[in-house]
């Protein structure tokens, strides 16, 4: 009887998730299966390991408090023989480096990601935000109260992450060689430049600790050139 209860409730997240199409937060599964949230996340990983057990065409993706059932992407190319094909976001080399800083270190103000690029980068936030990759998250409480930036929901679904907090870090030597790129870079920069200035932007690249890890390296997906997601 157990094991039926527990099969029912994976047939209704099932439902629901199919049924909606985007993701579907974990109160809305506790309350389509009248039970709580804990219950409801349970039912949904299992849901989710038996989806990935099986290989199926399908996956259930958890985005933080949410879940969505969507294709899995090595069956892209098969799709768009049979559907028309989306149209591509081609992401620069420019646009890639913003949504790193953006991802890493959010939320962020366009003056803190312009102080670490070096450069104005109006643009390419602009083009994250068009793509809904990045979003205002909110005002900083400072004065202008200058607009703080995150990654949105699509980005954790484009890049097939859970979290933020599952975004690779960086090991010491990488920090390294981020750090002293960067420096190649602010030699060609106005000689009036100050040092604390200088300092500041080189600020994300130090290797301090740990935990506080900078932009994404030329590798996984996040730096690579003309990437599509």
């Amino acid at each position: 009887m157990r094991n039926e209860t527990l099969r029912k409730q994976e047939a209704v997240v099932e439902a629901v998730l199919f049924t909606m199409g985007s993701s579907v937060e974990l109160g809305q599964l506790a309350a389509a299966l009248d039970t709580k949230e804990d219950e409801a996340e349970a039912a949904a990983e299992r849901l989710a390991a038996r989806y990935e057990n099986e290989g199926r065409g399908m996956q259930i993706l958890r985005l933080e408090n949410r879940y969505q059932m969507c294709t899995r992407l090595e069956y892209y190319e098969n799709l768009i023989r049979v559907a028309a094909a989306p149209k591509k976001q081609v992401l620069t080399d420019v646009v890639m480096e913003t949504l790193a800083i953006i991802a890493y270190r959010q939320p962020v103000t366009k003056a803190d990601i312009e102080k670490i690029r070096g450069v104005k980068s109006d643009h390419a936030v602009n083009r994250l935000i068009e793509y809904n990759l990045v979003y205002e998250a909110g005002r900083l409480d400072a004065p202008g109260k200058p607009a703080l930036f995150a990654t949105t929901e699509e980005f954790l679904r484009r890049f097939g992450i859970g979290s933020p907090g599952e975004l690779p870090k960086l090991d010491m030597e990488q920090r390294e060689r981020l750090r002293l790129e960067v420096e190649e870079e602010l030699k060609f920069e106005a000689e009036e430049a100050s040092e604390d200035d200088r300092e500041s932007r080189l600020e994300c690249f130090a290797p301090a600790q740990e935990e506080d890890s900078g932009p994404a390296e030329e590798t996984g997906g996040y730096y690579e050139t003309d990437c599509t997601v």
